[in-house]
């Protein structure tokens, strides 16, 4: 029903899901695929929300050296020596296309690990999630709804996990969600057809930068 799913510029907000430096390394273990494209649309999405004072909220992963704070499908890996998104490394840094411009913020990890927003613009935050989810273990829903926001739009370099878990808790929590399958990466066509069919919607991110107009 569009009466309940369709998405409201007036109440929306931008949320990119992991777009840290460690998926864009030429020889990070885990580089995205699709980054060719994802990059500018990402790029085109952020600073076109940024330009019309859209809420963003920057959600990123960050993993202790022990592996204490990692999902259990990479714990060993990180347990072995696997370095990814580790506090206070580059790799675990925010993407500069996601950034304001001229922006010298880094990433405050044990505050954000302890459950805090760090801002870093005008209606611009970074928060951490431990888990695949934006949702899961954090603030996020509270923060939304005392900002008055109902819809979603969500961008990032991992559809597979982190994109596809955040679109199921959105939809729980009935925000309209809006995924931009142009600044998404590993995203197939079935995958996103998928989404159709639970009310999600689709617009490239020429076309959020338009519909915002």
């Amino acid at each position: 029903m569009p009466e309940y799913t369709a998405p409201l510029k007036d109440s929306a907000a931008l949320i990119t899901l992991s777009a840290q430096r460690d998926y864009t390394l030429p020889k990070s273990p885990i580089r995205a695929s699709g980054l060719k494209r994802a990059l500018p649309a990402l790029s085109l999405l952020v600073h076109g929300c940024r330009d019309k004072s859209l809420p963003i909220y920057h959600s990123i992963r960050l993993y202790r050296p022990d592996g204490s704070n990692v999902d259990v499908c990479r714990r060993r890996d990180v347990e072995n020596g696997l370095r990814v998104f580790m506090p206070g490394s580059m790799g675990a840094e925010l993407i500069p296309e996601a950034l304001p411009e001229d922006d010298t913020h880094r990433i405050e990890a044990e505050h954000l690990m302890a459950g805090e927003f760090q801002t870093i613009g005008n209606r611009e935050k970074i928060f951490y999630r431990p888990r695949w989810g934006a949702f899961h273990g954090t603030n996020l829903e509270e923060e939304l709804k005392a900002q008055g926001i109902t819809t979603l739009i969500l961008c990032g370099f991992s559809f597979t996990t982190a994109t596809r878990a955040t679109v199921y808790e959105a939809s729980a929590r009935d925000f309209r969600v809006v995924v931009v399958p142009d600044a998404l990466c590993n995203a197939s066509d079935a995958a996103l057809s998928e989404l159709g069919r639970m009310g999600v919607y689709l617009m490239e991110s020429e076309q959020v930068v338009s519909w915002l107009d």
